[in-house]
């Protein structure tokens, strides 16, 4: 079920078909467009006959289907790759993931960066992100009003200006930019966040030239030991 937070926000749409999400424009401030499915299927028991390793697996049909599954199995490995196809055939370019943890860098620098952190996609063309949990934690959106860019907390900026070593000027700006560091947020403390739930389809709003409006603030859920996910992006 989709949550009260996520059905009190008013920049999130949700649609009745996936002809409906892929051909819904973002505007009017919305930039989050959801299409809720409740799906048939044990994931549970495909993340168990998986076994992965630590890390990011990148899961195939070949690889799929040679798992030694139940019906109930075979019906949520077919739900997920039915999408995969569905998003293919429209000229996505989906992948199937489970993420049993993330390796993270040794060395993290001043403002968090990973896919665990507040973040906005950017692109150099007009694309957007597509998302569904299939098992798992959930990815969780933030409304924009909600949350300020990292880059815009003095206290942080005054880091960052410190460690790039010249003066808040365009040239800083686009060194931001390099590392990423403007596409991140904190949350204000008053700050709801919505789950994006099990089994929903969602396309996001990203930062590229052009867009209507701002890019959709999200993040992939923390990792928790022994938990493993089942996630379908593009």
């Amino acid at each position: 079920m989709l949550s009260p937070a996520f059905l009190s926000e008013s920049h999130v749409r949700v649609v009745g078909s996936f002809e409906e999400l892929i051909a819904t424009p973002f505007r009017d401030g919305v930039n989050a467009l959801c299409w809720p499915r409740t799906l048939v299927g044990d994931f549970g028991e495909v993340v168990d006959k998986l076994g992965l390793g630590q890390g990011i697996t990148t899961l195939d049909a070949e690889m799929l289907h040679a798992l030694p599954l139940s019906v109930a199995g075979q019906a949520a490995v077919e739900s997920m790759l039915a999408d995969h196809r569905l998003l293919t055939e429209h000229g996505l370019e989906p992948v199937l993931n489970g993420i049993n943890g993330y390796v993270q860098p040794e060395e993290t620098g001043l403002v968090r960066t990973d896919v665990c952190s507040w973040h906005a996609d950017s692109a150099t063309a007009e694309v957007d992100t597509w998302l569904c949990t299939y098992q798992g934690a959930s990815s969780e959106g933030l409304p924009n009003e909600q949350a300020i860019r990292r880059v815009d907390v003095p206290e942080t900026r005054t880091l960052l200006l410190k460690a790039y070593g010249g003066a808040d000027d365009e040239a800083f700006r686009e060194w931001l930019n390099d590392h990423y560091y403007d596409l991140h947020y904190a949350p204000l403390p008053d700050a709801k966040p919505y789950s994006f739930g099990i089994g929903h389809l969602w396309r996001v709003a990203t930062l590229h030239e052009g867009c209507a409006v701002p890019p959709c603030i999200h993040r992939a859920p923390d990792p928790a030991p022994g938990q493993v996910r089942l996630l379908l992006i593009s």
